[in-house]
């Protein structure tokens, strides 16, 4: 019989045990709670991205690079239309799984938040190349706590997020070996972190009703960062090589 150590994804599973129990206890809690103290929970969680944002946007090493990516990253993502796009999936699974109130806004808030940041690309590259789900055990914990705030403030949509961490992450872990270069590239890492950071920034602002931010629209500049940082070392390289 195989041991839970040779178990696929075993991080990714993890993770998302702990998102949909976090999401269960916080929808038994939301009926309990007082909508005032769910509202303070929830601008106390936006405070919480704010400086968890803060933090991973610090973590850039060129300002141009973040700042390029997420300016085209946020023309890209509106040519695209993700924003409109990702509300009309929402819409759908609402009118599948059912749910109320503020579910597009708990399951796309909770999507974006679980599935961005270094954490999820080291964790799920170290799970898929070496078996190790140390990282991916710590953020398992770190967003099973915030999904019972999160799911008794904004609803069942947190629930449904489960299952994007799921696919979300067990695609990153089933694709390790492509993309074991981005793991070993401090740079690359650098700028996904700034531009993670900066997309935790605009999600805490919403969460603590200072203004309302499209985060979903800026999504493109998580892959234009890291890619910007690979093509100029390539044109340096090349360079370097002609002289």
């Amino acid at each position: 019989m195989p041991s839970l150590r040779s178990l696929p994804m075993r991080g990714t599973l993890l993770n998302t045990a702990t998102v949909l129990a976090g999401a269960l206890l916080g929808l038994a809690l939301a009926g309990v709670l007082p909508t005032a103290w769910k509202e303070v929970a929830l601008t106390g969680l936006g405070l919480v991205n704010l400086v968890m944002g803060m933090r991973m946007a610090l973590r850039s090493k060129n300002l141009l690079i973040m700042a390029g990516s997420i300016a085209l990253g946020g023309i890209l993502g509106a040519a695209l239309g993700i924003s409109p796009g990702l509300e009309a999936f929402a819409d759908w699974v609402r009118g599948v799984v059912g749910g109320g109130g503020r579910f597009n806004e708990g399951l796309l808030t909770t999507s974006i938040l679980f599935c961005v940041g270094p954490m999820v690309i080291l964790g799920c590259l170290e799970d898929g190349l070496e078996g190790k789900i140390e990282i991916l055990s710590m953020k398992s914990l770190l967003d099973g706590i915030a999904a019972i705030f999160f799911a008794a403030a904004l609803g069942a949509g947190v629930v449904v997020t489960a299952l994007v961490v799921l696919v979300f992450q067990g695609a990153l872990t089933l694709c390790a070996r492509p993309l074991r270069p981005l793991a070993q590239n401090e740079d690359a890492l650098a700028e996904l972190s700034g531009v993670g950071g900066a997309l935790l920034l605009a999600i805490g602002f919403g969460l603590a009703g200072i203004k309302a931010i499209p985060t979903e629209t800026y999504l493109p500049a998580l892959v234009l960062a890291p890619a910007m940082v690979m093509v100029g070392q390539r044109f340096r390289r090349a360079n370097s090589t002609k002289d």
